[in-house]
């Protein structure tokens, strides 16, 4: 039998702050009640939740005591998000050099159009 399965290799990323709003959602809390319950200000979750700043150990322990996913859970969520984010900037890097090299060969060739 053969496997025609291809692996699962998005052309996106999904922050762990996507996976927060959700959270909120579900639990019908703000960023605001979300940041009293962990002990950061409002200012701090926001940013988590946008990608601004990265979702540390400490950020993991007290999201595991608040909501209940694991501190694994949440240090893997943010090291699978940093890996794509890497391998989406050297795809896209890599795609750039190939326009490049197509047109500079168009550009070069004596082939008609």
């Amino acid at each position: 039998m053969t496997d025609l399965a291809a692996p699962f290799a998005p052309d996106w990323v999904s922050p762990p702050g996507d996976t927060l709003l959700d959270i909120l959602e579900e639990r019908d809390w703000t960023q605001d009640e979300l940041a009293q319950r962990l002990g950061y200000t409002a200012k701090h979750v926001n940013q988590l939740i946008k990608d601004k700043v990265p979702l540390t150990e400490d950020a993991a322990i007290r999201l595991e005591r608040v909501v209940g996913s694991t501190v694994g859970f949440w240090l893997a969520r943010e090291a699978k998000y940093r890996e794509r984010c890497v391998r989406l900037q050297a795809a896209e890097k890599f795609a750039g050099w190939i326009r490049y090299q197509l047109e500079k060969c168009w550009r070069n060739c004596k082939i008609p159009h």
